[in-house]
């Protein structure tokens, strides 16, 4: 359930009361994991796996309650600002254009330079921060255009260009210290709150950073880039039966040698950020640390594209010498070769089960659950599937028969479909399972919240105050405690 789906009075899920709310809701339920998506800045397109910096939070996700409750607003002041009307849907575009401009005037009457936990966040989180905020100060002046199209002195970083900078924009990078800060302090609280009530936030670490972003300028190094500052290469996926011309994703491609040769000291600073933010940290595109797809920076499709050497287990043998053992999901999830399931067994991360990619009624499969293995995370589907109700409704009718078969769902009317996949999910050996809010709310596919390769219509789906009813949550921790999936018995 990513935080942008709640519901609230603010156009976007945030970290309001609903949030807490929310909190109470899972714990009646007997629910004892809260996966999200990532919480970093979207940039354009809205995805959150599209973001200005991998370290920093969203601003939008500030709650703006919680900014009159410190006196920074009035309620009046929020009634000027429109943030959408629609209560089941985001418009991004009203976001945009309204929430900076509250959150502009909370920090003109902040004054908080004065407060002892910002200075003390600004000087521990410098390392990300300090670049952070005059890359976004720097962008906001020029339009929100790449860094890459910036002239050459700032694009190329030449430390009298960016002293003059600092100097120019330093209440811009005040304001964007500010954002980060009060982001922190809430996100904080409610994790906090959730821990208390005995939930786990499992959170979603992107392997790859946007190359509009804080991170590819000011760590050139840590890319393949040329001498001009281009990339060489970039990320994406070889064609296939889905698509006949791969996927073209664009992200800059890591110099894996330079990071080995520094003892992956960035990806180690990235992955404590992440344990800050969450309990539990699902790694997208695990695939990649064995091996990446290249494809040749300017070409407009991913057909040129070849496989090149991943990090493998080096990168997370120094993370677990750095950071100890720590609680991993592996995104392992498309073709896997041999190499990549080596790779996953060895570092002991479970590995994830979606059951909507299991009922392909020509052959066995990995995700049906009779091959499960305990060490795995079984979800119905994830953000990038259509809801299970969706899906289910558009399969192929020899798929079907064989989804109605296998789980003896004769005569069961269309709404009810959800939960025998929840069913399936929650009695199989996994160790956890992970459901989709609209598989619990019985949703259909005008609740999808992604689909791969599009724009446009995604990322806005929100739920209603009211959807998340008793009856659902009794149904819900009935159903956990009869496959004895929270430690509990019946």
């Amino acid at each position: 359930m990513p935080v942008a789906s709640l519901p609230s009075d603010h156009g976007i899920g945030c970290f309001s009361k609903e949030a807490f709310s929310f909190v109470d809701d899972l714990k009646e339920a007997s629910l004892s994991l809260w996966q999200i998506l990532p919480l970093g800045p979207t940039s354009y397109g809205d995805s959150p796996y599209s973001s200005f910096s991998t370290f920093a939070g969203n601003p939008y996700f500030i709650d703006p309650d919680t900014l009159v409750e410190k006196n920074w607003l009035t309620k009046g002041d929020l009634k000027k600002y429109d943030f959408g009307k629609d209560p089941l849907s985001i418009d991004y575009g009203k976001i945009y254009e309204n929430r900076f401009k509250m959150l502009k005037k909370a920090f003109d009457n902040s004054r908080i330079t004065e407060e002892r936990g910002f200075r003390s966040f600004v000087k521990k989180n410098s390392f990300w921060l300090k670049d952070y905020a005059l890359y976004m100060a720097i962008k906001s002046h020029r339009g929100g255009v790449p860094w890459t199209e910036w002239e050459d002195d700032l694009r190329k970083r030449k430390p009298s260009a960016i002293k003059r900078a600092r100097d120019e924009y330093a209440e811009d990078i005040l304001f964007y210290e500010f954002q980060q800060y009060e982001f922190w302090e809430e996100w904080k609280k409610l994790k906090g709150y959730a821990n208390k009530q005995g939930i786990k936030l499992v959170g979603d670490i992107p392997i790859y950073v946007a190359l509009d972003s804080a991170d590819a300028w000011a760590a050139p190094k840590l890319f393949q880039f040329d001498e001009d500052l281009r990339p060489k290469a970039v990320a994406g996926c070889p064609p296939d039966g889905f698509s006949p011309t791969g996927q073209l994703w664009g992200n800059p491609l890591y110099d894996w040698k330079y990071h080995k040769d520094t003892d992956y000291k960035w990806w180690i600073g990235r992955l404590k950020r992440v344990f800050d933010l969450y309990d539990i940290v699902r790694i997208d595109h695990f695939r990649g640390f064995d091996a990446y797809y290249s494809i040749p920076y300017g070409h407009k499709t991913a057909e040129r594209g070849h496989w090149e050497k991943g990090p493998g287990y080096a990168l997370f043998d120094r993370m677990k010498k750095e950071l100890g053992e720590k609680e991993v999901i592996a995104e392992d999830l498309g073709f896997l070769t041999d190499s990549v399931r080596r790779l996953v067994k060895r570092t002991g991360y479970p590995s994830m089960k979606v059951l909507e990619f299991a009922f392909d009624s020509r052959e066995d499969s990995d995700y049906l659950p009779h091959n499960y293995i305990k060490n795995s995370v079984v979800y119905t589907g994830t953000h990038d599937n259509d809801t299970c109700r969706g899906w289910f409704e558009t399969l192929r009718k020899s798929d079907r028969r064989f989804a109605v078969r296998y789980l003896d769902m004769k005569d069961v009317p269309d709404k009810e479909v959800p939960w025998e996949f929840i069913r399936a999910a929650m009695m199989s050996v996994s160790d956890h399972c992970i459901i989709p809010m609209q598989d619990f709310l019985s949703l259909g596919s005008e609740a999808r919240i992604n689909t791969p390769s599009t724009i446009g219509n995604n990322w806005t789906w929100r739920m209603g105050k009211k959807d998340f009813t008793k009856k659902i949550r009794k149904r819900i921790s009935d159903m956990v405690k009869l496959y004895r999936r929270n430690g509990t018995d019946t």
